[in-house]
């Protein structure tokens, strides 16, 4: 009997299928040592020598590993096949290798029968350099970690935290921010002209060249001048220029296109998709065929796939979509930079397996990222799509206006897969022109002055953040979720409408890192870094040398910044114009662990404090059980609530409603603002814990005019935009007006 060894349980079923009774399968559930929690757990000085415990909640699965070895002929470790899924290997090795000795690594990019049984008749031994890299990886980040938090602790609040990667993507995000409230919108015109043919025909074009050179009109005088001069001439066709272009598929999806692509399309946060990939890559019951793995391996930064997979997609493309549809010759695809190419791309596992027939066997999320990857890897396979764009250029004395209008010849493979406009670089040409001739005379209808203004970057999206790390070599795919999870847990981000905002916390722990340790929280350091460990794990760089040139450096400032401790500390208090009601020292605004708040500055000698900023109370028509004076609107910590105006000598408070009655039947509460434990602001049931009703959306008390439910949530999309949507059965309100008048 052999023993193999994964990371997942929910692997062991299907694993268990393809390997048969020879093989026992059993789960390490991820990681089973680690440095420990309470101490640095690196020696510097005896060569970074880190120092390994077992993760206590792993014991019991350690011992069950130790006893499963001892009774088995060979031990095949099968942890995912990337770096970390290495060091994983590695440990368990480590860990069990008295119980048994003939121990061999096995990887397969799919859970699948045959690649199943390939990694393990291919086993063989584990990859010293793929640990050197991950170890080095861990030692830096903890060693960041370790000695760069303190100092937030100790000049801001405690709890903080400033992770090596982590701490640079909040820095992306901060400058964003940093760029928006210094942008000046700069002011310009657009002038758009009706043309009409003698054939009736209707169609507007752009103004684009005064006097044969390109127009730039920056205010509202030179618009009317322009305007003026437009309407005294006469028009009639200078150019019609027509040509065809090809518009080629994009490659199959590796991690951070999927997360990409996954967040514009499906509204998936990174965290959720890489879940939902986890489960679609371990095994997923479908009915009298059993747990079946239905993509690869989804932490990739490959575009490849085999030979055999391209020719399975060849076949289903030919046959369900015409010869026409096949490309002349096999597509090559360049990768963006240098990638690691240990895996393929995120593929289905067979292609033949189309998401319509698997549907009733997955979840709404399962479907829908199924979907995606199998659509984009037919896609890419598939010819290209074929447009004639045709340009019209219109003079009319020194005017040029001109139109354009791109016509699908034929769909290629758009017929499959629809780039959403901002993965595929060009806004789509909507208009629609009559057929003209050079020398044609067209008729001025009406000029269409327009005055608009720059716009400041865009906030980025969890798209746009990953497609920004990726670009500067920060991280690798596979982190990017844990990534942003921890500057939204950390309350360094806040997301609204699906955009990043920096916090004031945010920028405060942005400014103290990035000042302090310029030299390591920056973009080319980090994307450094980056290489340097693809170094290690090719086996060209010395994992313990790149550890030394990065500490001894990074020793230096941690020296200065701890001598300059106090003067960081005042660097991040603001003065107030108030002096101290006890002492008459002046009053300044610090950091606390609940956020800003005012004190004295002589403290530790004067303890004074206050709130920053009173909230103002706003009254309500509610009276207070216990004395009768007037209810009043106040923010907490955990949202608004409600409190007597008779305060201090009256403390009763209670929780603030929206006057839209539990739907719950037989429940008498009504519906209140409240936060998670995390922050993060839902709407529950005042009757709670009697009632657990609760919503992320925010409930409008208007009635549902399909089931007159009593009232609907409000929701945006990027599609969408702000709609309202009933709970009890799924219908919208989409129109601005609707919508307004509710809200």
């Amino acid at each position: 009997m052999d023993l193999l060894i994964v990371e997942s349980p929910t692997k062991s079923k299907t694993l268990k299928k393809f390997l048969g009774r020879g093989f026992e399968i059993m789960a390490s559930r991820g990681h089973i040592r680690d440095l420990p929690k309470k101490e640095l757990g690196v020696d510097i000085e005896d060569g970074f020598r880190p120092k390994y415990v077992i993760i206590v909640e792993k014991r019991k699965i350690i011992s069950q590993l130790r006893k499963g070895a001892s009774s088995a002929d060979r031990v095949y470790l099968a942890p995912d096949p990337d770096r970390e899924g290495e060091a994983i290997a590695w440990h368990i090795a480590e860990t069990i290798g008295k119980a048994n000795s003939n121990i061999l690594r096995a990887t397969f990019n799919e859970i699948t029968e045959r690649a199943v049984r390939e990694g393990v008749a291919k086993a063989g031994k584990i990859d010293e350099n793929k640990v050197k890299a991950q170890q080095a990886r861990r030692i830096l980040d903890r060693l960041v970690g370790y000695k760069v938090s303190p100092i937030l602790w100790k000049t801001v609040h405690g709890g903080l935290s400033a992770g090596r990667v982590q701490s640079v993507a909040l820095r992306i995000i901060c400058e964003r921010e940093k760029a928006i409230r210094e942008f000046e919108p700069q002011e310009y015109w657009n002038i758009g002209a009706d043309f009409r043919t003698d054939e009736d025909e209707i169609f507007r074009a752009k103004l684009t060249h005064i006097r044969g050179k390109p127009v730039k009109i920056s205010n509202r005088k030179q618009a009317e001048e322009a305007v003026g001069g437009a309407r005294k001439e006469s028009y009639s066709v200078s150019e019609v220029k027509k040509e065809k272009k090809r518009r080629h598929p994009n490659p199959p999806f590796i991690t951070s296109t999927l997360q990409q692509e996954a967040s514009r399309r499906l509204g998936f946060n990174t965290k959720k998709t890489m879940v939902v990939a986890q489960q679609l890559y371990e095994g997923i019951e479908l009915g009298e065929e059993g747990s079946v793995g239905l993509i690869t391996y989804m932490r990739t930064d490959s575009i490849r796939i085999s030979q055999e997979a391209r020719q399975d997609a060849w076949a289903f493309i030919a046959q369900n979509f015409g010869n026409d549809y096949l490309t002349k010759s096999e597509r090559k695809y360049r990768s963006k930079g240098k990638v690691q190419d240990a895996h393929e791309a995120i593929r289905p596992t067979r292609i033949d397996r189309r998401p319509e027939d698997v549907k009733r066997f997955l979840s709404k999320e399962q479907v829908q990222l199924y979907e995606l990857i199998w659509s984009r890897l037919v896609a890419s396979e598939m010819c290209a799509a074929l447009f004639e764009n045709t340009t019209v250029s219109i003079t009319g004395g020194e005017f040029l206006f001109r139109a354009t209008e791109a016509k699908l010849l034929f769909d290629g493979y758009l017929r499959v897969y629809q780039e959403s406009e901002e993965e595929n670089g060009e806004k789509e040409e909507k208009t629609k022109l009559p057929e003209l001739e050079v020398n044609e005379r067209l008729h001025l209808l009406k000029l269409h002055p327009k005055q608009l203004f720059t716009k400041p970057p865009p906030r980025f999206s969890e798209a746009s953040l990953v497609k920004e790390l990726e670009a500067n070599g920060i991280g690798r795919p596979s982190t990017y979720a844990q990534i942003i999870s921890t500057l939204k847990d950390r309350r360094y981000v806040s997301m609204e409408k699906r955009r990043f905002f920096s916090t004031e916390l945010g920028e405060v722990v942005s400014k103290i890192v990035t000042e302090n340790f310029p030299h390591i929280f920056n973009v080319k350091f980090t994307a450094s870094m980056e290489a340097e460990l693809d170094k290690i794990e090719e086996g060209k760089y010395d994992w313990q040398q790149v550890l030394r040139d990065f500490y001894e450096p990074f020793s230096k400032s941690l020296k200065r910044v701890e001598a300059n401790r106090e003067d960081i500390k005042k660097q991040i208090q603001e003065e107030t114009n108030e002096s101290c009601p006890d002492c008459g020292a002046p009053l300044v605004i610090k950091w606390g662990r609940n956020g800003r708040f005012i004190s004295c500055s002589a403290y530790p000698e004067c303890k004074f404090t206050k709130p920053l900023q009173e909230e103002e109370a706003i009254t309500t028509e509610e009276k207070c059980e216990k004395c009768g004076s007037p209810m009043v609107v106040k923010g907490g910590r955990y949202g608004r609530f409600l409190a007597c105006s008779a305060y201090p000598e009256c403390k009763t408070t209670k929780p603030y409603h929206l006057g839209i009655p539990c739907p719950r039947e037989g429940c008498e509460g009504k519906l209140t603002e409240r936060r998670s434990k995390r922050g993060r602001l839902f709407y529950g049931c005042t009757s709670y814990p009697k009632c657990d009703f609760a919503t992320w959306d925010k409930p409008v008390a208007q009635e549902c005019p399909s089931c007159k439910a009593r009232f609907m949530v409000s929701k945006s999309s990027k599609a969408k935009g702000e709609y309202l949507k009933c709970l009890e059965c799924g219908h919208q309100l989409t129109s601005p007006e609707e919508v307004e008048a509710a809200v």
